[in-house]
């Protein structure tokens, strides 16, 4: 399985003084010949922008869906997960930062062609593939690759995002997924800024895009950091503005940090902050909103929003309860719950498990 080396891209512009301008996200860096952007996968050879990181991978693992997090979109089935290298935010609390930080192409050490990772998830039963781990906007050309493969498979797509990214990739990036999970890391220019390195407005439309503008199936994570974006004013500032923009229905997950990367001086996020937040964001109008990252029936729970029963109960990734109908309604009172559901699953991958692509496809073929 061969991969080519700095595969040709679309968004760039040539500037008058000889570099070229990435027009992906709004950095907008500006590249001589041989120099990378910020997201150290995009590069300036031979007066193009070109990605350096088509066709290869930093790994594979079979995980729960519920781990992206999604918690609407087939719950219980298993999601091929795989990212590649770097990021094009600068976050000081990454969790994956060993790949997101990366600037190194030994990181990528698996071929894996579109083709080839579309018949590895179909092969090892899984219904989806996510690219995660780190952002696919900075590897948009072979995320929409992958994904278009997929669909002919069967198979869905999803995207981990931080979704900083500009508007005519973004409408050629999620034109072909059916699914995704953004991190709102806050609801503060300031703490983009500070903390992440880019800059809030970008994402809000992003939210604004998806939900209104496409088909693609929407959740939205916001990681609590103790001291940083926890307070209880730009709480409930979020969950206004996405209860006006986005709709009560949009599923949302708090979920708790635990110190890495550069913020590895600050405590772990308690499981009453995560309760208060989503204490204040059910009140602020939102009908499904989640804790993650802990141990907690009630807030890894789906209930129904018309009669209050569970229609999904979890116990962390696994599936111990399901009360849906086979077009997603509770079994109770018949009041449809939004998302994308099956029949009941049976725990496909409760727990993340490793694999070779290469072990798949050569699975896929027998």
């Amino acid at each position: 399985m061969s991969a080519p080396e700095g595969a040709a891209t679309v968004f760039w512009t040539r500037l008058e003084d000889g570099r070229v301008q990435c027009d992906v996200c709004p950095h907008y860096c500006r590249l001589r010949e041989g120099q990378r952007g910020l997201c150290a996968v995009r590069a300036n050879e031979g007066g193009r922008v070109v990605l350096t990181a088509y066709g290869r991978s930093s790994g594979f693992c079979v995980d729960p869906i519920e781990k992206k997090p999604l918690n609407h979109f087939l719950p219980g089935t298993s999601v091929l997960s795989f990212g590649t290298a770097g990021c094009n935010l600068a976050c000081r609390f990454c969790q994956n930062w060993e790949i997101s930080k990366s600037r190194r192409d030994e990181t990528l050490t698996e071929a894996a062609p579109p083709t080839a990772v579309a018949e590895a998830a179909k092969a090892l039963g899984c219904r989806s593939v996510a690219f995660t781990y780190n952002d696919p906007v900075i590897f948009m050309e072979y995320a929409a690759d992958t994904a278009q493969e997929c669909r002919r498979l069967g198979v869905k797509s999803v995207a981990v995002t931080g979704g900083f990214i500009n508007d005519a990739p973004r409408r050629q990036l999620f034109r072909h997924l059916d699914a995704a999970n953004v991190d709102l890391k806050a609801f503060s220019d300031r703490f983009y800024a500070r903390v992440c390195g880019g800059r809030l407005q970008p994402v809000l439309d992003t939210l604004l895009y998806l939900k209104r503008r496409t088909d693609v199936w929407l959740e939205v994570t916001t990681l609590l950091i103790p001291g940083q974006n926890d307070g209880d004013e730009e709480i409930a500032a979020m969950s206004r503005w996405a209860f006006d923009r986005l709709g009560p229905d949009v599923p949302w997950h708090f979920t708790a940090f635990h110190p890495d990367w550069q913020m590895v001086h600050l405590k772990r996020t308690p499981a009453e902050t995560l309760n208060r937040a989503r204490d204040i964001a059910l009140l602020s109008g939102l009908r499904h909103v989640y804790t993650g990252n802990v141990r907690d029936e009630e807030g890894s729970t789906t209930f129904c929003a018309r009669c209050g029963g569970a229609l999904i109960v979890r116990d962390e990734y696994r599936i111990a309860s399901w009360e849906l109908s086979a077009g997603g309604r509770c079994g109770r009172c018949g009041e449809a719950c939004p998302g994308v559901f099956e029949l009941k699953p049976g725990n496909a991958a409760a727990e993340p498990r490793p694999v070779s692509l290469s072990g798949a496809v050569r699975l896929a073929e027998r």
